[in-house]
């Protein structure tokens, strides 16, 4: 694969439509579990669609597309954490602290395109767009393979290990609070 990136911008929704249709669960969250919680389920997909294009239409960015060519082959939302205020109500995944983090809190890679890498380039291209808006860190909520295996919509704490990121908090074994904090990166 030949991967390049781009910002999730309004002409770009046509390729990030196309991603999501091979996916049930991405046709039917559109990225909406971190802004409304599970009720997501609850509301008809157009809904959720509609709402994430706002998102998209009104800006800024909320996240990146890979492509192959011309093919959009995965997807990470990475935005300020406040553009996905249902974390707060979730214990597990309460701010660690009142640092004003990034947060990558969705990751999806195209079914054929697995296994190739793409999740590892995603995570550096979200830390490269939170560095570059001056974010103090960036967060991510992973899921903990080895604790206890599942399929993960946030990515795995092995793969973030591997980019840099630490553990901040754990309130319940399998899905840590992971951070990469470019203040301590700079110093050292």
């Amino acid at each position: 694969m030949n991967l390049s990136f781009r910002l999730l911008t309004p002409d770009l929704w046509p390729a990030l439509e196309d991603l999501f249709a091979e996916s049930a669960v991405c046709s039917r969250c559109r990225c909406m579990y971190g802004r409304i919680g599970s009720s997501y389920r609850k509301r008809p997909r157009e809904e959720n669609k509609a709402a994430f294009w706002q998102t998209v239409e009104h800006g800024p960015p909320p996240g990146v597309l890979a492509f192959d060519g011309s093919t959009a082959v995965g997807w990470c939302r990475v935005t300020p954490r406040d553009a996905v205020p249902w974390l707060d109500r979730l214990w597990q995944l309460k701010r660690v602290d009142d640092t004003p983090v990034w947060s990558l809190s969705c990751l999806y890679v195209r079914k054929r395109c697995r296994r190739q890498g793409v999740t590892s380039y995603l995570i550096a291209e979200a830390r490269e767009t939170a560095r570059r808006a001056n974010a103090p860190a960036l967060e991510a909520y992973p899921f903990d393979a080895e604790v206890s295996p599942s399929a993960s919509g946030s990515g795995y704490a092995s793969t973030f290990a591997r980019a840099g990121f630490a553990v901040v908090a754990r309130r319940t074994p399998a899905s840590p609070i992971m951070r990469y904090d470019f203040k301590n990166i700079a110093d050292d």
